[in-house]
Parts: C-alpha cells; structure tokens; sequence
C-alpha cells in the first residue's frame, strides 16, 4: 500500500516559507518521498501502517495550509496513468530510471 500526501501550504512571507519547509523536511524524515513538488508517498506494508503514519501526520501539520492525505493499493497505484507534454518525453527519454529494491 501507498500513502500519498498532498498539500498546498502559503509561503508569502518568510515565517510561512520556514514552515513550509519545515513540513516536507518532517516528510522526508518519516519516510515519504517527493513524488512531484507538494506530492508524496510513503509505502507501507498494511492498512494498519497506513492508518498509523496518516495519524503522526497530525502532529507536524503547519498551522496554516491545506494536506490531504489517500491510502492507495498497489494495483490501484499501478493503473496510474502519467500525462507528459513532448518537451517532458525526450527529458524522462534520456534520462536512465533507478531500480528501487525493497
């Protein structure tokens, strides 16, 4: 299973920036990874894991901002489809993809 946060957190002044950033360095800390800017996921072994961490999710929310957060299976994850303009193809083309292991 997958958890994939998404959010959208003000950043017009300086103290709202330091929190912004504050939150995704949480994230990563937690074991989430970026998977577009103001995405991410974490894998999980079960629903139980994925309510659990969704939980601690609530104690580094910033004051102010919007986080969602979706439990997706790894069938469900698979049948994602990724739309990419020309420009965006020929980059993913020639760039080599890393094989993750778990």
């Amino acid at each position: 299973m997958r958890i994939l946060v998404m959010f959208d957190i003000p950043v017009k002044t300086k103290e709202q920036v330091k929190k912004a950033n504050m939150f995704r360095k949480q994230l990563i800390k937690r074991g989430f990874f970026m998977v577009q800017f103001s995405v991410y996921m974490r894998i999980v072994r079960g629903i139980t894991s994925a309510k659990t961490h969704v939980e601690r999710l609530r104690g580094i929310l910033p004051p102010s901002g919007n986080i969602r957060a979706i439990i997706v299976t790894e069938k469900q994850f698979d049948n994602m489809i990724t739309l990419l303009g020309k420009d965006d193809e020929q980059m993913i083309k020639s760039k080599p993809t890393q094989l993750t292991l778990f």
